[in-house]
């Protein structure tokens, strides 16, 4: 199925970018896509997340292509096309698209939001939505926009940042507006969509990530919040216990590829299909 004939007012630049009419104000940093792009490669982080992605979506695989919303650079849409599915990356952030069009060789970018995009009602069959709601304000509505856009039957793959309680400096310098559990995910859904798959991961990060970023937010120890640089706790610069972590999220990948549920983690993986008007009927 070709996406961008779904939407209405989509002009392609000269790079084949296709962009919508219109701006929005974005709860992300400026320089966030650049910062990131210099990461991804190198981050087990990144890489870990991405291998977790793709497993549900392996589990619960579309019907058609995969629409990443807020993509960044095309990190996950460009793996996500290596494992031969159909993806196409919106990102709003001009940078960020231009990354994804230029070095990461998507065929489709659009730059806009979802809302500028303007898709026909219904037109979707998955969305994806990785490390995305966070950042919206009102995430009610966004899910509701997605559950507007989805086919009945529809699927969107997500992951969020886990538990308030681990809320730190680095959340508000990524301009996050929350962090997640499963009852509010569940909450937020409603009863717009059907929960096939969630699970919580990055377990073993837990422990370090609130002892090394929560903690001395807490108790204010550092003017940064935070003990390591971004290059540490992306494992760019390598350390001695770093072939320990690798070692603990493959178990948990291998774990989560057999269709088993972490109880605990950093983050929040959920699969999640719309529930169309004739499912909603008794």
């Amino acid at each position: 199925m070709d996406l961008i004939a779904l939407t209405n007012g989509l002009i392609a630049d000269e790079e084949g970018v296709w962009k919508g009419k219109g701006t929005t104000d974005l709860s992300y940093p400026e320089q966030g896509n650049l910062k990131c792009y210099q990461l991804e490669d190198a981050s087990f982080w990144f890489k870990h997340r991405n291998e977790c992605i793709t497993s549900a979506i392996k589990s619960f695989p579309p019907e058609g292509a995969i629409l990443d919303v807020g993509g960044g650079n095309g990190y996950v849409t460009r793996k996500l096309l290596d494992e031969g599915f159909d993806a196409i990356l919106l990102e709003p952030g001009s940078s960020g698209a231009i990354n994804g069009k230029i070095h990461r060789h998507i065929p489709e970018v659009i730059c806009a939001t979802l809302t500028e995009a303007n898709f026909e009602p219904a037109s979707l069959g998955a969305i994806g939505c990785f490390d995305v709601i966070e950042h919206i304000e009102d995430d009610l509505n966004f899910i509701e926009q997605v559950h507007q856009v989805l086919a009945p039957g529809g699927l969107l793959y997500a992951t969020v940042p886990a538990h308030q309680w681990l809320w730190s400096q680095s959340d508000v310098s990524a301009q996050h507006h929350r962090r997640y559990n499963e009852k509010k995910i569940r909450t937020l859904l409603g009863d717009q969509f059907e929960v096939e798959r969630f699970t919580y991961f990055f377990s073993a990060l837990t422990p370090v990530i609130y002892l090394l970023r929560t903690l001395p937010f807490k108790l204010k120890l550092f003017r940064s919040g935070k003990v390591l640089s971004t290059e540490s706790e992306h494992g760019v610069k390598k350390s001695a216990g770093q072939g320990v972590m690798d070692w603990l999220l493959r178990r948990e990948l291998n774990a989560l590829a057999k269709g088993e549920s972490r109880q605990f983690g950093a983050s929040c993986l959920f699969v999640a299909r719309k529930i169309g008007p004739q499912e909603g009927l008794a």
